[in-house]
């Protein structure tokens, strides 16, 4: 099964090259088609990520910054795999984590499996906003959804390639997950979730993410809802 391995990079000239050595290292012997979109940086990412890539790695790159939405639509365009996994490049997620994701889908019991942070016990803890205002988000997913998700904000979510074209996403930032999601339930797609392990990384190492993204992100559950 061909894998495609979206990853979204904006300023993060330190950590990629180490992520993608993860993501290879960490896989040995699965098929992955890894496509890096440097969304507009300023700090010399896609030099970065095109000396790290190996043979067959695509690196795309924005002349502006236009956001994680539209660097995932990007990569999501150039993909030819069965399946798509979108990665974050500033190491807080372990490329180890594939085989759990991926098991689902070779089973034949998944069109998307998302992977929970909550699920297991010994992860580390982002920052009290962060932590709490995910578990907010995933309560009202779950009540405007009817679903039982655990953790939807979630950077690790894995969709076989043609459904999530299908779903004609229109985000430019960090309003993907909320957007990915709701249109998931709406159309009755079960998200499966496997336990993930997680290392927050603080904001002063670069953690881009700010509240007001999760204003945005509730306004999509509500509006995509109604």
């Amino acid at each position: 099964m061909k894998v495609s391995v979206l990853i979204p990079a904006y300023n993060e000239a330190r950590t990629i090259a180490l992520c993608l050595e993860a993501v290879y290292g960490r896989n040995p012997g699965r098929e992955l088609e890894v496509i890096i979109v440097d969304d507009g940086s300023t700090d010399g990412t896609y030099e970065a990520a095109k000396a790290a890539g190996k043979p067959g790695a695509k690196v795309l790159k924005h002349e502006n910054n236009l956001g994680k939405g539209t660097s995932i639509r990007t990569a999501l365009a150039a993909a030819t795999g069965g399946v798509v996994l979108i990665q974050d490049a500033d190491l807080e997620y372990d490329p180890a984590d594939y085989a759990a994701l991926l098991k689902p889908f070779e089973e034949g019991r998944a069109e998307v499996v998302y992977g929970s942070r909550i699920l297991k016990a010994d992860n580390g803890r982002s920052y009290a906003r962060y932590y709490w205002g995910g578990r907010v988000l995933s309560w009202w997913t779950n009540l405007l959804y009817g679903s039982s998700i655990s953790d939807e904000p979630t950077c690790y979510k894995v969709f076989k390639t043609d459904l999530l074209r299908s779903l004609e996403l229109a985000c430019a930032g960090f309003e993907f997950c909320p957007e990915v999601t709701a249109k998931l339930l709406r159309r009755g797609i079960i998200i499966y979730e496997v336990p993930i392990s997680y290392h927050p990384r603080r904001i002063e190492e670069g953690k881009k993410i700010r509240w007001h993204d999760g204003v945005i992100a509730l306004w999509t559950l509500l509006k995509l809802r109604f």
